[in-house]
């Protein structure tokens, strides 16, 4: 088994594992890290299967991704830890928490609910594939072409964050994309509800997202995370760590501590 790169910030025995969404990376979530350390948090910003830095494979589901984060942690001889997850990464938190409770001393995720979702990236995909690098040589250029797929400049920026240098003059792609393109539906896969979690549970959600409809979702998520909080981030959609970062991080430590 292969072990997930990942990017340790902060020292103690108080370890906090993020858990990155769907096409982006653990150093997305570096500032908050940061001050997370400054709090007595080792944090562990993990890159999933066929993103950033970690392994690529053709086996993709959240059943690999817990089994990923389980043989992470006894490499690392983590005991317990605080997990957290924003979107994908929920759901694998999700599902870790349900399938390894005892590896678990409290949960958050991060604007997604246990329920199934249709596919939904087949702009942002079918932009990413359309990356050709034997023509593209610039971030501007790859800009450019998203462009054409992905109007929205904060998005773009978002994946452009998955660029790197293979070598002098050419570009690549850190995530998988030749399998992630073909992942729809394993990224929206249902939470298993077979078992139930009841240590401390925090979900914060965007007022302004459309992942999780508190009319909806609340009976879902609290029959299943037993002893839930949810908390509504104001003015922030999908991505609230990144639109709303003082007010995000000011309610995440208020309620780890």
């Amino acid at each position: 088994m292969e072990l997930l790169n990942s990017n340790i910030i902060g020292e103690g025995e108080k370890n906090l594992l993020i858990l990155h969404g769907f096409l982006g990376m653990g150093d997305n979530w570096k500032t908050h890290a940061k001050n997370l350390a400054e709090n007595g948090y080792c944090v562990h910003l993990i890159d999933q299967r066929n993103h950033g830095r970690s392994f690529w494979s053709v086996d993709f589901s959240y059943k690999f991704m817990v089994e990923d984060l389980k043989y992470y942690m006894d490499h690392h001889q983590i005991a317990s830890a605080i997990i957290l997850g924003h979107s994908m990464g929920g759901k694998t938190a999700m599902n870790f928490a349900l399938t390894y409770s005892k590896l678990v001393e409290k949960l958050i995720v991060v604007d997604i609910s246990p329920k199934y979702y249709a596919p939904h990236h087949q702009n942002i995909l079918a932009g990413l594939v359309s990356l050709d690098f034997q023509v593209i040589r610039s971030r501007k250029e790859a800009d450019e072409q998203l462009s054409n797929y992905i109007s929205d400049l904060g998005i773009r920026q978002f994946l452009l964050k998955n660029l790197h240098w293979l070598k002098n003059g050419k570009l690549g792609l850190r995530i998988n994309i030749e399998v992630l393109k073909n992942c729809g539906e394993a990224v929206g896969q249902a939470v298993n509800r077979d078992k139930v979690f009841d240590k401390p549970t925090l979900f914060m959600i965007g007022s302004n997202s459309n992942y999780v409809d508190k009319s909806i979702d609340n009976y879902m998520i609290t029959s299943c995370f037993l002893k839930t909080e949810i908390i509504e981030i104001k003015g922030a959609g999908h991505w609230l760590h990144a639109e709303q970062p003082k007010l995000f991080f000011d309610h995440l430590i208020s309620w780890v501590d």
